[in-house]
């Protein structure tokens, strides 16, 4: 019994020792096992060559600035037009300040109870101050109106237009004068010469003078053909008989 136990025991012994020796060289195969090692020649892959073109469809296309005019400069003004011989045209702007200052003349219920009218006056002729057209009539208006086109009918004629406010009792006030304009002619011009002027010569000697000659150059060199001018005179101004 004894004799068994000690070969057991034996046994035992040899199994840990032989454990303990084999166990680091376990644990360093299991490392490499976990992380394997790096080669010793890195390899590299090339991507193929290529032109980069960028996607225009995604980039915003260009467009132009609006252009924006405005309604209103904040001006008190009114211009006149000459459209043609029967038609003038008219264009105004009346600011906030000069409401105020008819409200404050008249009263402030004063531009409620009266309304647009525009004022044309024929000045043909005439140095106009207001007061001295040789006739005139009125175009009554809506509110809110900023142009109008005005039928006058009288071609070859001067006119200037007054915007103003009237009353219900007839009173016109004025708020704004325009220049004066003079319509076109509707006909050919009654303007004609009676006599036609002939210069005797003046075919023969346009050969004999360049290009670029002005009418001075021609009169003179007609006049010494004739012995009207000296010549050391070089002005046909300075005739003398």
């Amino acid at each position: 019994m004894s004799v068994l136990f000690l070969l057991f025991f034996s046994a035992l012994i040899l199994f840990v020792a032989a454990g303990i020796f084999l166990w680091p060289a376990r644990r360093s195969r299991a490392a490499k096992i976990v992380n394997p090692p790096r080669p010793l020649i890195n390899e590299e892959f090339a991507e193929e060559l290529g032109i980069n073109i960028p996607d225009t469809a995604k980039q915003p296309a260009y467009t132009k600035p609006d252009i924006y005019l405005p309604h209103n400069y904040g001006v008190d003004r009114m211009v006149l037009l000459a459209r043609d011989p029967h038609w003038l045209f008219a264009y105004w702007e009346i600011t906030a300040t000069k409401q105020e200052e008819f409200a404050g003349i008249y009263g402030i219920e004063a531009w409620l109870s009266t309304h647009p009218v525009l004022r044309i006056y024929d000045v043909t002729g005439v140095d106009f101050n207001g007061n001295n057209a040789l006739k005139y009539f009125d175009y009554h208006m809506e509110e809110n109106i900023d142009n109008w086109h005005i039928e006058v009918g009288e071609p070859d004629r001067s006119f200037c237009v007054d915007l103003g406010r009237m009353f219900p009792d007839g009173r016109f006030i004025t708020l704004l004068r325009s220049n004066i304009v003079t319509t076109p002619r509707a006909s050919l011009s009654d303007r004609l010469d009676e006599e036609w002027m002939w210069i005797e010569g003046l075919y023969q000697s346009i050969g004999r003078i360049k290009y670029g000659a002005s009418s001075p150059m021609i009169i003179e060199e007609l006049a010494l053909r004739k012995g009207a001018l000296p010549l050391e005179v070089s002005s046909p101004g300075n005739w003398r008989a």
